[in-house]
């Protein structure tokens, strides 16, 4: 994977403000992990970052590059399906359906933070 700048995602328990988390997994292979990644990293830094009420991100990838997990949080629940709808995300997840078999979206409340 790519050098990136470090970054820091404080992980925010929904006990102290009301705050949507979303784990999404991609199962792709090792032919198409990194074009993936670098998709996924551009929409991150060039347009998802940028949306109303994104708070932090993180992308991780298992070590056989079959599989890449993206954890991110959102003030609202809104905000994310928000992000979704938007005529630049659809471009972007219609271009990268090509580079994975299937993805889960799954949002989550933080039970506790360690």
């Amino acid at each position: 994977m790519p050098e990136t700048t470090p970054a820091s995602v404080t992980i925010k328990p929904n006990d102290t403000q009301d705050v949507q988390t979303v784990i999404t997994t991609f199962e792709c292979s090792p032919a198409t992990c990194q074009d993936l990644f670098e998709a996924l990293e551009d929409a991150y830094a060039q347009f998802i970052s940028h949306q109303p009420g994104f708070i932090g991100a993180g992308l991780h990838v298992n070590d056989a590059q079959t599989r890449i997990a993206n954890y991110s949080q959102w003030q609202k629940r809104e905000d994310f399906q928000a992000m979704l709808r938007t005529d630049e995300m659809r471009k972007r997840n219609r271009a990268m359906s090509e580079l994975f078999k299937g993805f889960e979206p799954v949002m989550y409340d933080v039970g506790a933070v360690f």
